[in-house]
């Protein structure tokens, strides 16, 4: 959201969009920092699974958490990424951002 006064809205959208398109590239960038973060958590929670349950499926029931906390993580900071560039993109093209 922005501060409207005195913003030529047809300059606005073209601008927000081509923030928006900037930010999706970040996006898919971050999206692909979820998956290692996801195979990263999946290979911790399967060692701790295996140390703590000292068997096969607690390994496997390790990995999958793992695997679940780190994709959720991946994505969350994709979302936020995507946010604060927009928002970065938009003042640096002389906009008032509210929020």
């Amino acid at each position: 959201m922005i501060d409207t006064q005195g913003v030529n809205m047809t300059q606005y959208q073209r601008d927000l969009m081509d923030c928006r398109s900037n930010a999706y590239y970040a996006r898919a960038d971050a999206g692909r920092r979820g998956v290692t973060q996801a195979a990263g958590g999946a290979l911790l929670g399967g060692a701790l699974g295996a140390i703590v349950g000292d068997s096969s499926r607690a390994a496997a029931a390790g990995a999958g958490a793992g695997a679940l906390l780190g994709g959720v993580s991946g994505v969350g900071s994709s979302h936020r990424e995507e946010d604060r560039i927009v928002k970065s993109c938009l003042r640096f093209r002389g906009y008032h951002v509210l929020n």
